[in-house]
């Protein structure tokens, strides 16, 4: 079961940006500026399904290359 190197780096990618999106939401939430807050929590909402759909991606392509093999 090989992972191609951009699907994991993708991934990496998009973990970052969620811590980094997450630290940035509770900082506005304590300085009390709930419009940044909701964006950056919308923002986290759009980035999980996105993940979703580059792993379920890397895995199918796994799953042709196992087949053609």
């Amino acid at each position: 079961m090989k992972r191609s190197y951009v699907g994991v780096a993708l991934l990496c990618a998009i973990l970052m940006l969620n811590i980094i999106f997450t630290q940035y939401m509770v900082h506005q939430y304590f300085f009390e500026n709930y419009k940044n807050t909701i964006i950056a929590a919308a923002v986290n909402v759009i980035l999980f399904p996105v993940a979703i759909y580059i792993y379920k991606r890397d895995k199918k392509q796994d799953k042709g290359m196992k087949n053609h093999e």
